[in-house]
């Protein structure tokens, strides 16, 4: 049985997703945002659907808290849903982003895609280390290393890493790597990529201006190559 954590300080939307989650066989615990780090450890979920606006600590701040330890899927579902919230939500290492108010199918299957994509992908690419000149990209644990130094990066960061260096001869559009990286073209948009491209260089490449592993093709996209 999976289990989803909904981070949400509204009485009623707790409620509401603890009842309908859980009649989807889910096992659902509701919190309100405070002290995120003992609730995960205590209930290990599989998900979390986190809200935004929220007094005190918001969502974007536990996201960044949550990404310091954890690479665990995390779906904004929030009121506010102006472009550049979903830009910073997806940047700062969110897989998704539903705007309230949500149709309830429609976040089923996206919960349902994250599963699945992220449960398969540990047993179809379990084995696969990506060596390229100093940097090493070692699929199965997630990590990225160069000149034997550990880069951290966001699990958005480390897919769009992934995608481009296994694939080092094909150019990807910005909408390709958007269905790529999160699996969906629901977005409208493509600042997102823009903005996940920039902060991959920041971290990899030894000078931004002028990087090695991510090249861009003009009026094109982007690819992988020395």
């Amino acid at each position: 049985m999976y289990k989803i954590l909904v981070v949400d300080d509204e009485p009623m939307i707790q409620k509401f997703m603890e009842g309908f989650l859980s009649r989807e066989g889910y096992l659902v615990k509701v919190w309100a945002g405070e002290k995120i780090h003992e609730v995960i450890n205590e209930f290990n979920p599989d998900l979390v659907l986190l809200d935004i606006m929220m007094p005190g600590t918001d969502g974007f701040e536990v996201c960044k808290q949550i990404r310091k330890t954890n690479n665990i899927p995390i779906v904004f579902l929030s009121a506010k849903n102006d472009i550049m919230d979903r830009v910073l939500g997806l940047t700062l290492g969110a897989d998704d982003f539903l705007a309230k108010p949500f149709d309830s199918e429609e976040l089923l299957l996206r919960i349902r895609a994250i599963l699945r994509r992220s449960t398969h992908s540990i047993i179809r690419e379990n084995w696969e280390i990506l060596r390229v000149a100093d940097l090493i990209v070692d699929h199965k644990a997630r990590t990225v290393t160069i000149n034997g130094i550990v880069i951290e990066l966001t699990p958005k960061e480390f897919d769009l890493l992934w995608l481009l260096a296994s694939n080092p001869k094909q150019v990807f559009t910005r909408e390709q790597i958007i269905y790529q990286v999160w699996n969906s073209d629901f977005y409208q948009g493509t600042a997102i990529v823009t903005m996940l491209i920039k902060r991959l260089r920041e971290k990899i490449e030894p000078d931004e201006g002028s990087p090695i592993y991510i090249k861009t093709v003009r009026s094109v996209g982007y690819k992988f190559g020395l």
